[in-house]
């Protein structure tokens, strides 16, 4: 995938902190953890969302599809 440059304006603080851990060699650049973090950030934002969706999920209603006919299978299946 391609990549865009950007300009981003960052608080001085944050800034220094970024430095350090680049100077610390945890990254090799300043561009390399922008991303990261940004990648990071979305990432979590995605598994709070899909945790959301599930909270609204009817778990009576989920048992019931999830066992949908397997009452009638269940003899065939073996012994453990």
């Amino acid at each position: 995938m391609g990549r865009a440059k950007i300009a981003i304006s960052l608080d001085q603080q944050l800034l220094y902190r970024l430095d350090s851990l680049v100077k610390k060699e945890r990254f090799p650049n300043r561009s390399q953890a922008i991303q990261e973090a940004v990648e990071e950030k979305l990432e979590r934002m995605n598994k709070s969302r899909l945790a959301q969706e599930c909270a609204r999920l009817d778990p009576a209603f989920e048992k019931a599809l999830a066992e949908e006919g397997l009452s009638e299978e269940i003899s065939e299946w073996p012994e453990y």
